[in-house]
């Protein structure tokens, strides 16, 4: 391994990447889009959290931005993407994502999946390829799909797999570039294809997109062990993050952080030394990106103990109190009337800067969401 040729703190890389991810100080409206590339999507299970992580980086967010960016303008494309699970891309890039997700192996190709679903390999394929041709010139709902699907293979049975197990082959789908969300009709969503939904279609070469995408990465979340890259992008093998990483060559540099060893740009390296806490207090919502990509080992982050507080079962990221990078408390928010009832859970005593901050950003919200706030912070 080659040896790190600087040594960061904690304090340094988290200061640093509040300014990488927009969070240090918010983004002017007209560059929302810009944000969202940076930070490489938005994670997009919850629309509204995916909403307030972009208000969290932008000023002056109007609350229909995001939503008319997907479906009026369709600046923005969402779909299934790393780890499996729904963001929201810019609609030009996406076919670089597709591009360079496709160096994973399919989840259809492992037999544990073949069993679960009850298909083989040739009819997982030979469904995806139907998938694409239903879609053809139209959107579909998922019940419309599966039955047109079934139609194509004649085969009622494996068009009834599109109605179990939701995203089983549809993911896959997305994964080739073959589907995307459309406007639902009601509750139900519908799927089009991209390279007719969108304004732009143009594949992109893989090896040049997961140059890209790795970094796209280290430029927002950086330094990164391959360990870390890896939970991020969807791959089961540290090895083969360690050599999509490595594969940079000259680009990417190991530094030492407290003991061990990271990677980011070189050209980053000596901007994020000396870079020191500014008094940075954010409330992140429930799956920010930052809260994803942060290191879930590290004190300097999120002590141990609390870990299960943010990081809870079958998924789910709780909203965060950010304070200079550090995760210093959790806290929700709901509408009552015409109020906004904004309850802040800090883990620690938080000096009165930092609470000051914290009304300031749940004001903020207020406005945004609108209603008049009511805050309630919980002794901890």
């Amino acid at each position: 391994m080659v040896q790190p040729n600087a040594r960061l703190t904690w304090p340094e890389i988290l200061a640093w990447r509040l300014t990488r991810q927009r969070l240090d100080r918010r983004a002017p409206r007209d560059e929302a889009l810009g944000v969202v590339q940076e930070i490489c999507g938005l994670h997009a299970q919850v629309m509204s959290s995916a909403e307030l992580t972009l208000w969290a980086r932008v000023e002056d967010l109007e609350p229909q931005a995001v939503r008319e960016a997907l479906w009026e303008r369709r600046s923005l494309a969402k779909t299934w993407a790393m780890r499996g699970t729904l963001h929201l891309l810019p609609s030009d890039e996406l076919p670089t994502w597709v591009a360079a997700l496709s160096v994973l192996k399919p989840r259809y190709h492992a037999a544990s999946w073949q069993r679960y679903y009850g298909l083989t390999r040739e009819e997982a394929e030979a469904m995806l390829a139907a998938i694409a041709e239903a879609l053809d010139e139209r959107m579909l709902t998922r019940e419309e799909l599966a039955q047109e699907v079934g139609r194509l293979l004649g085969s009622e049975e494996l068009g009834s797999k599109l109605r179990d197990g939701f995203g089983a082959l549809l993911k896959p789908s997305a994964f080739k570039g073959d589907l995307l969300f459309a406007p639902s009709v009601g509750r139900n969503v519908r799927f089009a294809r991209p390279d007719q939904w969108l304004p732009r279609w143009e594949p992109a070469q893989t090896e040049a997109a997961v140059r890209e995408i790795v970094s796209r990465y280290l430029a927002a979340y950086g330094p990164a062990t391959r360990e870390e890259f890896a939970r991020w992008f969807g791959t089961t093998s540290p090895a083969q993050a360690g050599r999509l990483i490595e594969g940079l060559g000259e680009e990417v540099a190991p530094v030492e952080v407290e003991g061990s060893t990271a990677w980011m740009l070189a050209k980053h390296v000596t901007e994020a030394e000396g870079t020191g806490p500014a008094g940075v207090v954010r409330l992140l919502p429930a799956f920010d990106q930052y809260v994803v990509a942060a290191p879930r080992d590290r004190e300097a982050v999120l002590p141990g103990a609390l870990k299960g507080r943010v990081y809870r079962p079958q998924g789910w990221l709780s909203p965060v109190l950010l304070v200079d990078g550090r995760m210093e408390g959790v806290w929700q928010h709901e509408r009552r009337g015409d109020r906004l009832v904004v309850g802040i859970e800090p883990f620690a005593h938080q000096p009165d800067w930092v609470r000051r901050a914290a009304e300031e950003e749940a004001e903020r919200l207020a406005r945004f969401v609108g209603g008049g706030l009511e805050l309630d912070w919980s002794n901890p």
